[in-house]
């Protein structure tokens, strides 16, 4: 009689728990299905647009931007996931936000690009829910574009900006005093900030009763190439950058300041042929064609032929010129390989010879050797990075002048280069 007893207690108990498991069942369906009335019973639901520019600045943080609208008549939670270019490599790219009702949101995101050419972005996935969160609705906007990554145009702009608020020294320019450099009278302007004080026309300035000065332009249409070499040794990367990205991105910078002093600017490439020629001239369309050629800059992994670059040289360039050679030498038997032909070009024509420190070798140098193997690796490093000092030396010699810079510098480098030349009155 117990037993029995017991077990129609806990039969009871059983049916009472089976009823309640029952009604919050009931209770969570009808939750359930309220949420999926309230997400779709709206056809619009979210608005989604991706903004892109034009073209990608190549191995600058270039910015996206995403519009989103809430078509709800409630707070709704969205989950944003873009299909970026098989380029980056990302996979979970997500933007999550809340939106109030017929709220309108922009999201910016920041992509570095660091190889030209198409990139490809896909559609644009949004995932919206209530509060609740028991679902999400999937919309997808069909956002599929192809930008084009060109060299860095906004470098370009940085620059130029600088120079226009001569403001150039923030970003390593030197002032160089100008040494037996011949300037012609252009006119006379009103005074602004930057401006040398010792070119005030004091007549002028009495007579107009505000400070004017002495305006003077330098020596104008001198040839200046920008020469890059495109064989393997200008593959190595830093940064995610390799050596022949960073030589595009100041060729395209030092063209523009050639040009806004009055020189002419060119530029091509060599490997074992000499290509992608741009001959050097002051017309307003140079840049823009100087941009369109970079962009299609590719290394063909080859060695570099030298001698073919010395005989297009004297075959195609009659005028004395400025010719500033990207290209990379990692030991001084490289060099001296290379050595004739540089000599002979540098007879005729001014030639400066631009070549990369090994960033990734100086940090290791900074680190502390703890084994003896470590030590052997640390004193095999400090032999790269004193050999390159030796090329320097030996280019000198030769009187060949040269730059030895990091790949990050380069740009600034260069043009400190080109403005001392200018100054010296070298070319």
């Amino acid at each position: 009689m117990f037993s029995l007893a017991i077990l129609f207690v806990v039969s009871y108990f059983f049916q009472e728990l089976f009823g309640v498991a029952k009604l919050l069942f009931y209770l969570l369906l009808g939750v359930f299905v309220f949420d999926v009335f309230l997400l779709y019973r709206n056809k619009t639901g979210i608005q989604a647009q991706r903004i892109l520019p034009e073209k990608l600045s190549n191995g600058d943080d270039n910015s996206i931007e995403i519009k989103v609208v809430n078509r709800f008549q409630f707070k709704t939670s969205v989950k944003i996931i873009d299909e970026l270019p098989i380029q980056w490599q990302i996979r979970d790219f997500k933007i999550e936000a809340i939106l109030n009702a017929s709220d309108e949101k922009k999201f910016t995101y920041q992509v570095r690009p660091t190889e030209r050419g198409e990139y490809h972005f896909g559609n644009l996935n949004i995932f919206s829910s209530t509060i609740l969160g028991l679902i999400a609705r999937k919309q997808q906007f069909s956002a599929e574009a192809m930008v084009p990554n060109y060299p860095s145009f906004l470098q370009l702009k940085k620059y130029d900006f600088l120079a226009f608020t001569n403001r150039l020294k923030l970003f390593g320019l030197k002032k160089i005093r100008r040494i037996g450099h011949t300037m012609e009278f252009e006119q006379i302007k009103d005074y602004t900030s930057g401006d040398d004080v010792r070119n005030i026309n004091w007549k002028a300035t009495a007579k107009r009763s505000s400070l004017m000065v002495n305006q003077f332009q330098d020596e104008k249409s001198q040839p200046v190439y920008a020469v890059i070499d495109k064989g393997r040794v200008m593959k190595m990367p830093f940064n995610q950058l390799s050596l022949l990205d960073y030589a595009i991105n100041a060729t395209l910078v030092i063209s523009n300041i050639v040009l806004k002093k009055h020189d002419k600017a060119g530029m091509f490439t060599f490997s074992r042929k000499v290509d992608d020629r741009v001959i050097a001239q002051r017309r307003s369309a140079q840049m823009h064609l100087i941009l369109e050629t970079l962009y299609n800059v590719e290394t063909d992994f080859s060695e570099s032929d030298f001698s073919r670059l010395y005989v297009d040289v004297k075959r195609h360039i009659k005028q004395r010129s400025l010719l500033l050679l990207f290209t990379n030498f990692e030991t001084m038997d490289a060099l001296h390989r290379q050595l004739p032909y540089l000599q002979a070009i540098n007879k005729t024509h001014l030639l400066v010879v631009i070549f990369f420190e090994n960033t990734e070798l100086k940090s290791f140098m900074n680190k502390k050797a703890s084994t003896t193997h470590q030590v052997f690796e640390k004193t095999i490093a400090e032999k790269f990075i004193y050999e390159k000092k030796l090329i320097v030396n030996e280019l000198h010699k030769y009187g060949i002048q040269s730059i030895l810079t990091a790949p990050e510098n380069l740009t600034v480098n260069t043009i400190n280069k080109y403005l001392e030349i200018k100054a010296r009155g070298l070319l």
